[in-house]
């Protein structure tokens, strides 16, 4: 292996091998992250309930803790100061992994919550250099397909260790040291190769290193903001009831989860196609009025008593249309200056968390007296992003933000 840490321009890149190019980084990380994130998630909630006697209170708490990273994701832009971001997202990987393989060692509510507070700032300071270096990377006509086929990697990395955990799991009574220990050390030793292997890459527009609010991105803050707060009810509560209200087991839940990710795979880099078709308005809209029926059945399980095989049916149609988020990613791509991706992505990504802060632990309580009140909740939040999305205009671009955008004076930053 030869090892360089001079900078390379993007575009001396191609007379890289195809192994050492930016966009080959960008798969190997997003392999290498889902690996540590997908089996501390596929085990979490029995894990949880098994080792400290989590109820929903619990959870909701857990969830609030391993959000408050991604609130204060913003300090990134202080980091990148010191820190080149492409060394930065190769550390958080590194991190992530790190606390991912002794989550076990730490099997009570205080150990829990501070293993997934470092585990969580590895992972989301990861996500939001990730973001900021794929937007600025790859280009724009290319960008719909190639997030596509980066999602499509992840659901492999995520097929994977799901697949191996369905097998092995009762066949060879694995416990949860073994089982964290090999996926978080898997991430670990992959960042360690990411630092090592790869040049750094030098991309053509210098990024601004200081916070920066424009208000031409509004309808992009609000998207990111609601989209946040929808999330956390399917990141919390839909896998949780699938374990609390129908006593699914470890490798019930994975196996759950391993027939999302054969569907990631398949319709992901298909949703890539269809975003660059019929543009992201469309893609947006179609994902939110898909959600609102999903969440609003998701409320049918409880008041009206549907079963089991509808609720994993919802939670595999559910993840298929969160897939269709990176439409958000490729909207912002065409109307940033190309100098405000890195500082907008961290400013993003804390607008995205700022309901993570609170939502879990507050529906945490209502979750204990009306879990499907916290469904028809989501549903709400869905069909207040639908009209968000609804402002978008056909063709995106600088000075074209939103629908509204011909009709007002650009205003001054």
């Amino acid at each position: 292996m030869s090892l360089s840490f001079r900078p390379i321009r993007l575009d001396d890149a191609g007379t890289l091998p195809l192994w050492r190019r930016p966009v080959s980084l960008l798969f190997v990380m997003a392999f290498a992250m889902p690996v540590a994130f997908a089996t501390w998630s596929a085990l979490l909630n029995n894990f949880v309930i098994e080792a400290a006697g989590f109820t929903g209170v619990e959870i909701g708490w857990l969830h609030t803790v391993r959000e408050v990273p991604g609130f204060l994701a913003i300090g990134v832009i202080a980091l990148i100061m010191f820190m080149r971001e492409q060394v930065l997202g190769v550390v958080a990987l590194l991190l992530l992994g790190a606390a991912t393989a002794v989550t076990a060692w730490f099997p009570s509510l205080g150990g829990i919550l501070t293993i997934t507070m470092l585990s969580s700032i590895g992972f989301h300071y990861y996500e939001t250099v990730n973001q900021s270096l794929q937007l600025q990377w790859i280009e724009k006509d290319k960008a719909p397909q190639t997030l596509g086929w980066l999602m499509a990697a992840g659901s492999a990395a995520s097929l994977l260790a799901y697949g191996l955990l369905v097998v092995t799991w009762k066949s060879f009574d694995l416990s949860y040291n073994f089982v964290y220990l090999a996926s978080g050390g898997f991430t670990a030793a992959a960042a360690l190769f990411c630092l090592l292997a790869y040049p750094q890459f030098e991309a053509p527009n210098p990024q601004l290193k200081r916070l920066i609010l424009r208000r031409r991105y509004w309808l992009y803050y609000l998207l990111q903001f609601m989209s946040g707060a929808r999330r956390q009810i399917f990141t919390v509560f839909a896998a949780f009831m699938m374990v609390e209200r129908f006593g699914f087991e470890v490798h019930e839940v994975t196996a759950l989860f391993l027939i999302n990710f054969v569907a990631g795979m398949i319709f992901a880099p298909l949703m890539g196609r269809a975003v660059a078709r019929w543009g992201e308005r469309r893609a947006l809209a179609f994902e939110y009025v898909g959600l609102i029926c999903v969440f609003l059945a998701y409320g049918g399980i409880y008041y009206l008593g549907w079963g089991v095989v509808l609720a994993a049916t919802l939670y595999v149609i559910d993840h298929m249309f969160f897939a269709l988020a990176f439409a958000l990613k490729t909207y912002f791509q065409k109307i940033a200056d190309p100098g405000d991706i890195a500082p907008t992505a961290a400013v993003a990504f804390t607008i995205n968390h700022i309901a993570a802060v609170f939502l879990p632990a507050a529906l945490g309580y209502l979750w204990v007296t009306s879990p499907g009140g916290v469904f028809l909740l989501a549903a709400g939040m869905a069909a207040a992003s639908l009209s968000l999305a609804l402002m978008l205009p056909r063709h995106p671009a600088p000075g074209n933000e939103t629908v509204f955008s011909r009709l007002m004076p650009a205003p001054a930053e």
